[in-house]
């Protein structure tokens, strides 16, 4: 790749291997990069340890999304999703075990992929994208049983309460819809942008991250980035971030936020902003903790840029992968 892609080039999606020792991550160009952490975090590496141990192209499209079940790395592109095997992959093994397209309507339509999410519950993978719908997916028998019909712009995040039996989803529209995984029904919809103290009419009303945590929704886009009980269904906090958060997750007693501007955002539950640290990308698109090793214990967050910053602590940036 010449220097012209690589200054054009944005990261889109991480996921840890299930070993928690390798990190993939997927492009605008869609390829996908393998890193290896053990080679990275060693106390003898060297700039080629932050180099992928292997790239590939995936997707015709940008990839939008990766995710990781026990034992595949699952991607997402524009109307598609592919599995892989991380045993091959980590043997450099290039191969899809399959590919598979959701059930548009028309053959002209290839709307993107923009977020998946493992249930649990039934094994099954729930997808978010451009054809406004929430898709599931039956991992077992590999057949789309479901579709969640209700949102009337793209879905740009989905999320799962396993527990609940529910799935939520947020959308250009502005809205987060929470449905019964078990009937593939509405029962909530919360328009976030109505609500005084999230909106900012200036940015726009589409939801661009969300994720939950028992009892506790976090969801934030053109609205401010927000903290909402679900029982009540009402905000708690709202978080005083500039510009558009694009992913979040809950650590600890602590969120972190990513998105535009260049720096990862430690915020209190109770809604002040704790911290923010410096990194590479001069906007973040993704976020990712890496809970399946002790021994390989990162943070890592990617955006405009062929850098990955990588967080052994999650205070400062310890050093960047490359593209």
């Amino acid at each position: 790749m010449g220097p012209v892609e690589l200054l054009h080039m944005s990261v889109f999606s991480q996921s840890f291997s299930p070993c928690g020792r390798f990190l993939a991550a997927g492009n605008n160009y869609g390829e996908i990069a393998l890193f290896s952490l053990s080679a990275a975090l060693s106390p003898d590496a060297t700039a080629q340890s932050q180099k992928p141990v292997l790239t590939f192209t995936a997707h015709e499209g940008p990839v939008f999304s990766l995710l990781s079940t026990d034992c595949h790395l699952l991607s997402a592109g524009n109307g598609e999703i592919s599995a892989w095997s991380w045993t091959e992959l980590i043997k450099k093994n290039v191969k899809p075990l399959w590919t598979k397209r959701p059930n548009y309507k028309s053959s002209l339509e290839i709307p993107e992929i923009n977020s998946m999410v493992m249930n649990p519950r039934d094994n099954s993978l729930i997808v978010g994208g451009g054809d406004n719908n929430v898709h599931v997916l039956d991992l077992e028998r590999g057949v789309f049983k479901l579709v969640l019909q209700g949102h009337s712009d793209y879905v740009h995040c989905v999320s799962v309460r396993e527990r609940e039996a529910e799935i939520l989803s947020g959308g250009e529209d502005g809205a987060v819809r929470i449905w019964d995984s078990r009937t593939g029904q509405s029962v909530h919809c919360i328009e976030v942008y109505k609500y005084e103290s999230c909106a900012r009419p200036q940015y726009g009303k589409w939801i661009s991250c969300l994720t939950t945590d028992s009892d506790w929704m976090l969801c934030g886009g053109g609205p401010s980035m927000s903290l909402w009980h679900l029982r009540s269904l009402s905000p708690t906090s709202v978080f005083p971030l500039t510009g558009c958060q694009r992913q979040a997750a809950f650590h600890q007693d602590m969120i972190l936020a990513v998105g535009e501007g260049p720096f990862l955002s430690h915020c209190l539950l109770g809604g002040e902003v704790k911290a923010q640290i410096p990194c590479t990308p001069q906007s973040l698109n993704t976020l990712q903790l890496n809970t399946n090793s002790t021994e390989h214990r990162v943070l890592t967050a990617g955006g405009s840029s062929d850098h990955i910053d990588v967080f052994t602590n999650l205070s400062y940036r310890a050093f960047s992968l490359r593209f």
